[in-house]
C-alpha cells in the first residue's frame, strides 16, 4: 500500500534525472547548508555570545533551546497551514522567514531580545526539511528515496564540516554576531536557487488542515517521533557544550576549535550516507544500531575530553549518530498515510526538542558541579531512552505498519 500524498506528487512532478535532479538537491541542501550552519554555529560560539550578551555559558545555552523551541512550534503549524500549496513556494517563503529571522538575531540588542529572535528564527527550520523531503521524494523512484532524502541533510553535515569551522573563525576575529549575517545571506541564496530549479509542482488542493493532523492519531508516529526527540539529545547535548568543554578539560586554545567543529561535521557526514544507505536497507531497524553506537561513543566522551588525541576521534564516533536523521524521516513516511506534510516536519520538531533538552540537561549537569564532561554520560542516557523507545516502536510496529512497495 503506498502512500496517496506521495503517489500524487509523483504524478505532479514526473522522476527526475542527471543535472535537472542534480540542481534541485543542490538548491535544497543549500538550505539545509544554512540551517545547519545556525543551528551548529550558534552552540560553537557559545561562549562567544554568552560573553558578548552578559550572561554565563549555561544560561546562553537557553538562546540555543529557544532557537529549538520555535521549530517545535513551527513545523506542525506551518506545514498544516501549507499543505495545500505548491511545495516549491512553501519552500521559499521559509527561507525568506529564516532569512529575516537570522538577520534579526545578528543586531539584537540583548540577551532577551536574541531569545525572541532566536525562536523566530527556528519557525521555519523543521517545515523546510519536511516539505524538501517530500519533494525529493516525489522525484526518485522509491528504492532511492531514502538515499535521495539524506541529500537534503547533507547540506546540514557539509554545515558541520566547513561552515561551522569557516563562521567560527569569522566570530573570533570579526565577534559573533557575523554568524547569523552571514547565515542570512545563505538563506537569500537558497531562495534564489529554488525559485530557478525546483521542479513547479501544483499543491494538493485535498491536503486540508484535518487531513494532516490525522497523522496525530498514529501510535506508530508518536513512537517515531519520541526515538528522535530522546535519542537525538544525547549528541546536542555534548555538543551544545564541546567548545568549553575543549578549553576548560582538554586544554586547548580557542584556534584549535575549528577543527573540532570540522571533525564533528566529517563524523556527521559518514553518519548521514551511510543512514541513508541503511535505511533503503533495514528500514527502522538502522535506527537501533545507530542509537547503541551513540551511548557507546557519548560514554566514551568523559574519558576522551582529557587529552586532544583521544577527543578527536570520539567527537567523530559522536557525528556519526546524526544518521538517525534519515532513518526517522523515511520511516515517517510509512507511517503517517496521508498526512505526509505534517509528519515530515514534525520529524524535525522531535529532533529539536533533542536539541533543547540534550543542552538543558547537560547545563543542568555543568550547574550542578559535575564538569563539562558529564554530558557525555547524560548523552548516552539519551541515547538508551531513545532506544527503550524503539524496542516499543519495533515490536508494535511489526503488527500494524504496512510499508510502502
Amino acid at each position: 500500500m503506498s502512500s496517496p500524498d506521495l503517489d500524487a506528487a509523483s504524478t505532479l512532478t514526473p522522476f527526475l534525472s542527471g543535472q535537472r535532479l542534480a540542481l534541485v538537491l543542490i538548491s535544497l541542501a543549500m538550505g539545509g547548508f544554512a540551517i545547519g550552519v545556525t543551528e551548529f554555529a550558534a552552540m560553537s560560539v557559545l561562549p562567544d555570545f554568552a560573553k558578548g550578551l552578559g550572561v554565563d555559558e549555561p544560561t546562553a545555552g537557553h538562546v540555543i533551546s529557544a532557537y529549538a523551541a520555535g521549530v517545535v512550534v513551527g513545523a506542525p503549524i506551518l506545514a498544516v497551514m501549507g499543505a495545500r500549496l505548491p511545495r516549491w513556494l512553501l519552500l521559499i517563503g521559509f527561507m525568506g522567514l529564516f532569512a529575516i529571522g537570522n538577520g534579526l538575531s545578528a543586531i539584537a540588542p540583548d540577551y532577551q531580545w536574541m531569545l525572541v529572535f532566536r525562536f523566530l528564527s527556528g519557525i521555519p527550520h523543521g517545515a523546510y526539511f519536511g516539505v524538501a523531503a517530500l519533494m525529493i521524494a516525489s522525484i526518485v523512484p522509491l528504492q532511492f528515496r531514502a538515499r535521495a532524502v539524506s541529500t537534503t541533510l547533507l547540506g546540514l553535515t557539509f554545515a558541520t564540516v566547513f561552515g561551522v569551522p569557516a563562521v567560527n573563525l569569522v566570530s573570533q576575529h570579526f565577534g559573533w554576531r557575523w554568524t547569523f549575517a552571514i547565515v542570512s545571506v545563505v538563506a537569500v541564496l537558497t531562495m534564489v536557487l529554488i525559485a530557478l530549479y525546483a521542479p513547479r509542482d501544483k499543491g494538493d488542493p485535498e491536503a486540508v488542515p484535518m487531513r494532516e493532523l490525522g497523522a496525530l492519531k498514529s501510535g506508530q508516529v508518536w513512537l517515531t517521533l519520541g526515538v528522535g526527540a530522546i535519542g537525538f539529545g544525547g549528541m546536542f547535548c555534548v555538543y551544545a557544550y564541546v567548545a568549553s568543554t575543549a578549553q576548560a578539560v582538554t586544554g586547548v586554545g580557542p584556534s584549535i576549535l575549528p577543527v573540532i567543529f570540522a571533525i564533528f561535521g566529517v563524523g556527521m557526514m559518514i553518519g548521514n550516507v551511510l543512514g541513508g544507505w541503511a535505511a533503503d536497507r533495514f528500514g527502522m531497524k538502522a535506527a537501533a544500531g545507530l542509537l547503541l553506537w551513540s551511548a557507546f561513543a557519548l560514554c566514551l566522551y568523559p574519558l576522551a575530553a582529557q587529552n586532544l588525541s583521544t577527543l578527536l576521534p570520539v567527537v567523530v564516533m559522536i557525528g556519526i549518530g546524526g544518521g538517525l536523521g534519515s532513518v526517522l524521516q523515511t520511516r515517517l513516511m510509512d507511517v503517517a498515510g496521508d498526512a505526509q506534510t505534517l509528519a515530515a516536519a514534525l520529524n524535525h520538531s522531535a529532533f529539536n526538542l533533542a536539541n533543547a533538552l540534550g543542552p538543558l540537561l547537560g547545563g543542568m549537569a555543568i550547574a550542578a558541579g559535575w564538569g563539562f564532561a558529564s554530558t557525555g554520560y547524560v548523552g548516552a542516557g539519551l541515547a538508551l531512552g531513545g532506544l527503550a523507545i524503539w524496542v516499543v516502536a519495533y515490536l508494535t510496529g511489526r503488527k500494524t505498519v504496512v510499508k510502502n512497495p
